[in-house]
C-alpha cells in the first residue's frame, strides 16, 4: 500500500500549488537538453533558443546518454525531468551520421509524452551574422507575431503537425489584451516544401502611416533556419481526448433578495426587522413625563382647594 506524504512547511505546500493543475494554464515552460553527441552548428541552435526563450527555459548542458524519444523505454529521463522542473515542452538535440544536426521537438501531458516532431536543422545563421541598428533589438520576454505563410500548413498532415508544435513553443503566455507598442518581435515560417520550412526571426519597425495604426516594417535580426521534417508521432486517440477535456462553467451562485432589472439594473429588497418602539423604556428625565408629573400636582391641588371649599361652605 503507497503512502502519501503531504507536505508539512509552507513553502513547499506553495511550490506544489504552483505546479497543480489550473482552469487557466500559465505560460508553458521549455525544458532545453542535448544527448550524447552534438555538433557545434546544434550546441549554437539549442543556445539561441534558450536566448529567445529566457526567463520561460530551463537548459541543461550535461550529455544525457539514457534519451531516445522515439523509442521506448528511452522517453523515461525525459518524463523524469519534465516533472523536476515543470517543463511542458521540450527541445531535444543529438547528431549523427543518419541523422546530422537533430532537433527533437516534443509536447508533454500531465508529465508524459504527448507528441514528437523530429526535424533536422539546416542553413543555419546565428544572431552574431546578422547586422541592424540595435536599437530595434526585441525586448526579453515580449509577446510575438507569429506568421505561418504557405498552403503547406492547411494541406500536408507533417506542416500540420509541425505548426501546432512551433505555436506552443514560441508564443509564450496566452493573453486576453495586449498593448500595439509592447510588440517588438516576429517569428515568420514559410512553408518551401512539403517537408522544409524557413523560419526566421524579425524584429518589428513602427512607421507614421497616415491613421491611427501604424505601418510596420520587419526587419531580420536572427536567428535564421530551415527545418526539414523527418519523423512525427501524433497522440493516440484516447490521450487526445483526455488532454482537451476542458473544466465546466460553474453556475454562479445565487445571491438572495437581489433581482436585475434591464431598466432599474440590479435591485435588492432589504428586510427591517419591527423595532418595538412601544416597549422601549423613555428615560427618567424625559420632557414629557416631566410635564405629566408637573399637571398631575396642578390637578391635585385643585382638588384639595375645592374640597375645603366645600368642607368650609358646610
Amino acid at each position: 500500500m503507497m503512502k502519501i506524504k503531504t507536505p508539512k512547511k509552507g513553502r513547499v505546500k506553495r511550490e506544489l500549488e504552483k505546479r497543480a493543475p489550473k482552469l487557466v494554464e500559465t505560460g508553458k515552460k521549455t525544458l532545453i537538453l542535448q544527448g550524447t553527441k552534438t555538433s557545434g552548428t546544434l550546441n549554437a541552435v539549442l543556445s539561441e533558443i534558450y536566448h529567445l526563450k529566457k526567463g520561460g527555459a530551463v537548459r541543461f548542458t550535461r550529455k544525457n546518454d539514457n534519451i531516445r524519444p522515439f523509442e521506448s523505454g528511452g522517453e523515461t529521463s525525459l518524463e523524469f525531468f519534465s516533472l523536476k522542473t515543470d517543463c511542458s515542452i521540450f527541445v531535444y538535440g543529438s547528431h549523427s551520421k543518419k541523422r546530422p544536426d537533430n532537433l527533437v521537438i516534443g509536447r508533454m501531458y500531465d508529465h508524459h509524452i504527448y507528441d514528437l516532431v523530429e526535424v533536422g536543422v539546416e542553413n543555419f545563421k546565428s544572431l552574431e551574422s546578422f547586422t541592424y541598428d540595435k536599437k530595434l533589438a526585441p525586448r526579453v520576454g515580449s509577446k510575438p507575431f507569429i506568421a505561418f505563410v504557405g498552403e503547406g500548413f492547411e494541406n500536408v498532415d507533417e506542416l500540420k503537425h509541425l505548426k501546432e508544435v512551433l505555436l506552443d513553443l514560441l508564443r509564450g503566455e496566452v493573453v486576453e489584451t495586449i498593448n500595439l507598442a509592447g510588440l517588438d518581435r516576429a517569428y515568420v515560417c514559410t512553408a518551401i516544401s512539403s517537408n522544409r520550412v524557413y523560419l526566421t526571426h524579425c524584429a518589428l519597425r513602427l512607421k507614421k502611416s497616415g491613421t491611427v495604426v501604424p505601418r510596420m516594417e520587419l526587419v531580420e535580426v536572427g536567428p535564421s533556419m530551415d527545418l526539414v521534417v523527418r519523423r512525427h508521432r501524433l497522440p493516440n486517440e484516447g490521450l487526445r481526448k483526455e488532454a482537451m477535456k476542458t473544466a465546466k462553467d460553474q453556475p454562479k451562485k445565487k445571491v438572495k433578495n437581489v433581482s436585475s432589472d434591464a431598466v432599474e439594473g440590479t435591485i435588492g429588497k432589504i428586510y427591517i426587522p419591527d423595532q418595538k418602539i412601544g416597549d422601549m423604556a423613555l428615560p427618567n428625565k424625559a420632557k414629557g413625563v416631566k410635564r405629566e408629573r408637573r399637571e398631575a400636582k396642578k390637578k391635585d391641588a385643585t382638588e384639595r382647594a375645592s374640597k375645603k371649599q366645600k368642607e368650609e361652605s358646610e
